[in-house]
This record gives structure tokens, C-alpha cells and sequence, in this order.
């Protein structure tokens, strides 16, 4: 980071999201190898066997299995007899599926957690169970009333940010207190207690995302 920008209070990230991903090279060769091998296995067939009911080589079926080659349609229509399938099923995995998740103004699902015993109404506004990225989301919008009350102690895996929309409330992280107004953002460590410790006008919304690895809660 240049000394200029440094001035400037301008933060350069690793990641940048104009970027346009390539596809891997072996892409396909990789979707029809592992396809061949999941229904060769499920079917109980060795390398061997398949060989046998195909005329493809063994080691001809290896590369093929690895994605190390790519197949010719003859190859295909012969795996595609052998192992009982349509020819378009071969390539199944090769299109990637990506999911989203739209829900439209009002129709947060509203949820349970561990802050609604304190008055703290909680809508989940997404969800994606399962995703390449391996990172689980988690958006919130929180609304605070004059029934809730001050829960400064939650304490969870991953990040949480922050976005206050209305009213204003004194949030507690660790040992530091930020007061929070419409417009104000805080990024922080989820792992350390955490909350508002005192809510100064209400009603009170903000948004809360949080982020963990699936693998933390599993």
C-alpha cells in the first residue's frame, strides 16, 4: 500500500470482486471423470469390469476416471450403454450449481435464538444451506423494543457485523462500548461477549450478519 493511500484511509483488498473467474482447463474432463467413477462404483464394477463391458482400456478408463483425458463421444456412448445411463448424464457435474436466497420486504422468516428470551426479535432475512464457498451466512434484522432488555454476553463462533438503521443503542464488545446511531457499522469477533448494554432510543433496528466456517459447528 502506497504512503498516498495510506493518507487517504483507503483499505486495498486481497480479493477483487470485478474479477471474472476462468473455468479450469480439465473442467469437463474432471465432471466425466468423477460421474464415471461414482456409477462404476455404485454399480459395484472394477476398472477391469468396465473395461471388459466397454473395449475401453484399462488404463484408458483410469484417465478417464482422473480427467486426465478427454473422452471421445464413441468412449462416452460405450460408458453410457455399460453403465445404464443416458449419454447426457455423463455431464451432470459439470455445469456448477450456485444457489441465492430472495426474500422480499416484511417476509424475514422470524426465528428463535438465544437473545429472543431478552425481547430481542430476530428475522432471518437468507439462507444457503450448502455453498462452495465453505462459510456460512447469517443475516438479521434485530429489532429492539421497550420490552427488550440490555444482553451484552452473546458469545458465538466466526465474525459479526453490524449496520444500525434505527433508533440507538450502546453496544458492548469485550471490554469497549461503541454507541451506536443510524448509518453506524461494527465489524468484530464474534467469540468475545458481546451485545447492547444499554439502549438509549428505541425502537431500535439493525441488521446482523454472521459469518463462520461450517465446519465450527458441525
Amino acid at each position: 500500500m502506497s504512503k498516498k493511500t495510506e493518507e487517504q484511509g483507503i483499505v486495498l483488498l486481497a480479493q477483487n470482486p470485478h474479477a471474472i473467474r476462468e473455468p479450469r482447463e480439465n473442467n469437463l474432463e474432471l465432471a466425466i471423470g468423477h460421474e464415471v467413477r461414482t456409477l462404476r462404483k455404485k454399480l459395484g464394477l472394477t476398472v477391469t469390469d468396465l473395461s471388459n463391458a466397454t473395449g475401453i482400456s484399462s488404463g484408458m478408463l483410469s484417465k478417464i476416471e482422473n480427467g486426465n483425458i478427454s473422452p471421445s463421444l464413441a468412449s462416452l456412448q460405450s460408458l453410457s450403454r455399460a453403465l445404464g445411463i443416458p449419454l447426457t448424464a455423463l455431464f451432470r457435474g459439470f455445469e456448477e450449481r450456485r444457489s441465492a436466497s430472495y426474500v422480499k420486504s416484511g417476509e424475514g422468516l422470524d426465528i428463535e435464538r438465544r437473545g429472543t428470551r431478552a425481547g430481542h426479535q430476530y428475522s432471518l432475512l437468507g439462507h444457503i444451506d450448502d455453498n462452495s464457498s465453505g462459510v456460512q451466512v447469517e443475516p438479521y434484522l434485530i429489532t429492539l423494543t421497550a420490552e427488550s432488555d440490555v444482553f451484552p454476553t452473546f458469545q458465538h463462533e466466526g465474525l459479526e457485523f453490524l449496520y444500525m438503521i434505527s433508533g440507538e443503542v450502546v453496544y458492548r464488545h469485550a471490554n469497549l462500548l461503541y454507541r451506536m446511531r443510524a448509518g453506524d457499522s461494527l465489524l468484530f469477533d464474534a467469540d468475545a461477549p458481546h451485545g447492547p448494554e444499554q439502549l438509549v432510543r428505541l425502537p431500535a433496528r439493525y441488521l446482523s450478519i454472521i459469518c463462520y466456517r461450517r465446519n465450527q459447528v458441525e
